[in-house]
């Protein structure tokens, strides 16, 4: 999950999809798939799964999320200590204040996300058995002590020392090992979902996806202006688009009702004229000073200054529903956003999630 938020970057971790420089530019399509059910698909064929809603909610904010809104809450993040076993839970009071949420709705799911970029202690832990096992047992500890629905492992990446963390080429083989023994720690009950980078690299899905419920992919940070933050579809002004992220996907093992898609609800700005992250919430002031277009195939709005130059690439309430609209048409499991707090105070991105995917509100 790669977003670099700017009052944190220095001191603290952010679930998102670093742009990866070691990966080639994806040309774009032909042409933006219809929106149209994949009525043939294997994964309809089998049946379909509850859709979810998962938002991620940070241990250092205090904003409180309206559970009525998603399905599952993200808490991000607990991080792996330098035993390579025990997690460090950041601002426990806020955590406790999350979970109680359930009384609200009994039905809210609240996962434990470890990791977040430059999370480092990956690679070791899972290079030992001994560590690997360790660390799967204090997984359960954590879930049984605090009510967790399961576990959400944000490796950002294995085999990637981009985000200045240890790596070894033997890291996606140990990922999986990872998956299998959590699985086997926490039974078939509990959860375990992933963050994905967009492009589907690191991961061997073949093998890992069998312990996974769910695969949230980071469908956001895909590029800066000139170009859009999270396309859709594919454009002349998109680098990568979650559709083609959804294909990465599945041509790599993942089954559409196990990929989730990502959502942001920030935008990126030049750095000059805008700064390089701007939350929904502080969008106000950027609409006044600048024009506000819109990409009709890559179904995305941008802001360009005086010179028609893009200014900030971002999501807005009508992209956001787009999203969700294409979530339902490709038979996916859910929608994911990076982060709650984000949000207006009216939670207008979250109501666009909620109104189209959450059968209680449509």
């Amino acid at each position: 999950m790669k977003r670099i938020c700017l009052l944190f970057s220095l001191i603290m971790l952010c679930c998102c999809d670093k742009p990866d420089t070691s990966d080639p530019i994806t040309p774009p399509v032909a042409a933006p798939e219809d929106q149209k059910p994949d009525n043939g698909s294997q994964d309809q064929e089998e049946g379909a799964l509850p859709m979810v809603i998962v938002g991620y909610a940070t241990y250092w904010d205090s904003v409180m999320p309206d559970p009525t809104l998603l399905t599952h809450i993200n808490y991000a993040f607990a991080h792996i200590k330098n035993d390579f076993e025990t997690l460090d839970i950041k601002t426990p009071s806020r955590l406790k204040k999350i979970v109680a949420l359930k009384e609200k709705n009994p039905d809210l799911q609240v996962m434990l996300s470890i990791g977040g970029w430059g999370a480092g202690n990956f690679s070791e832990m899972a290079a030992d058995e001994t560590h690997r096992k360790n660390f799967c047992k204090n997984c359960l500890k954590a879930v049984e002590q605090y009510g967790f629905a399961g576990i959400d492992l944000d490796w950002e990446y294995p085999t990637s020392s981009s985000a200045g963390i240890s790596a070894s080429p033997n890291d996606t083989k140990n990922f999986t090992l990872l998956l299998k023994d959590l699985r086997e720690v926490l039974g078939d009950d509990l959860l375990i979902t992933m963050a994905s980078s967009s492009s589907a690299k690191y991961v061997d899905f073949k093998s890992a996806i069998q312990y996974l419920d769910f695969v949230n992919i980071m469908t956001y940070d895909m590029g800066d202006p000139p170009k859009h933050n999270a396309a859709l579809h594919p454009s002349s002004m998109s680098s990568r688009s979650c559709e083609e992220s959804v294909k990465f996907h599945k041509d790599k093992g993942v089954p559409y009702n196990k990929i989730v898609l990502g959502m942001p609800f920030y935008g990126h700005g030049n750095g000059s004229d805008v700064p390089e992250s701007v939350d929904y919430r502080d969008l106000g002031k950027y609409l006044e000073k600048f024009t506000k277009k819109w990409d009709d195939k890559a179904k995305v709005p941008y802001l360009v200054n005086s010179e028609g130059k893009m200014v900030l690439t971002y999501d807005d309430e009508e992209s956001i529903a787009l999203k969700a609209d294409f979530v339902k048409s490709k038979g996916l499991r859910g929608a994911m956003y990076w982060n709650i707090e984000a949000d207006d105070k009216n939670w207008t991105l979250s109501k666009a999630i909620s109104t189209r995917l959450l059968p209680t509100q449509e």
